[in-house]
């Protein structure tokens, strides 16, 4: 099902990195679920999955995007203004949801996002409501860019750390140029490494850790192999572990 949203506000982080409000009837979702957006180009629908970067009690639907080039929808979102209208799907859907992190004794204390580029986007939707904070006594999100222009929602992240000082750990990794208080690595590497552990001051271990997973399929490939080696496993409905992973292409 589709309805017209109406973009009511738009972020421009750089160049090409974006995020847009849209207001529009939907029904409600879980944190970390995704939506559709949709045009109809040469009478052909062309649909693209964002996750949805707002909690759930808030009255429109954001969205962080990229726009790619070669694109088919995204140059176009681009080019979206205040008052224009989009079309988007009234119901959200997918997995990477809190509701899939198993609770009591299997929960484990530490909750670890690892996100690239705009697939931080359903962790903070998650941060931004009640339930990691009150479920985890620590709540990592390594957050790896290529660049520190492409570090979206940094001053909402800041006020994480501001607001719980002895909860929140914020762990940046940037590729392509020096960052002060950055890592300069790739989010595996940087497992395999130990460097980010000994950053965040935690150790990932299956006893402790629950750790969801999105981004590019070569970070996601690379850091599931990384935690595996270190005894953590794929959590399955049928067989509750530590490691959730959503592919974000």
């Amino acid at each position: 099902m589709w309805t017209r949203g109406r973009v009511i506000e738009r972020i421009d982080w750089n160049d090409k990195l974006f995020s847009l409000r849209i207001a529009a009837e939907l029904a409600p979702f879980i944190p970390g679920q995704f939506i559709k957006l949709s045009q109809v180009q040469d009478e052909k629908r062309v649909a693209r999955a964002y996750s949805l970067v707002n909690s759930p009690d808030k009255p429109y639907a954001e969205v962080l995007a990229v726009a790619v080039e070669e694109g088919q929808l995204s140059p176009q979102l681009q080019h979206l203004t205040i008052g224009d209208e989009i079309e988007i799907s009234t119901t959200a859907t997918g997995f990477m949801t809190l509701n899939e992190i198993p609770k009591g004794e299997l929960q484990g204390k530490h909750l670890w996002f690892l996100a690239t580029g705009t697939a931080v986007g359903p962790f903070l939707s998650m941060l931004d409501t009640a339930e990691p904070w009150q479920r985890f006594e620590k709540i990592v999100l390594v957050y790896g860019v290529r660049e520190a222009k492409d570090l979206a929602y940094l001053e909402k992240l800041r006020g994480y750390e501001q607001q719980y000082p002895k909860q929140f750990i914020l762990c940046l990794c940037v590729t392509r140029e020096v960052v002060v208080g950055a890592l300069q690595c790739r989010i595996p590497e940087g497992l395999a490494s130990g460097e980010i552990e000994h950053k965040v001051g935690l150790t990932l271990s299956m006893t402790d850790s629950q750790v969801m997973v999105c981004g590019n399929p070569g970070m996601i490939s690379g850091a599931q192999s990384v935690l595996l080696d270190k005894g953590l496993t794929k959590n399955l409905r049928r067989a509750p572990g530590q490691i959730t992973v959503e592919k974000y292409w």
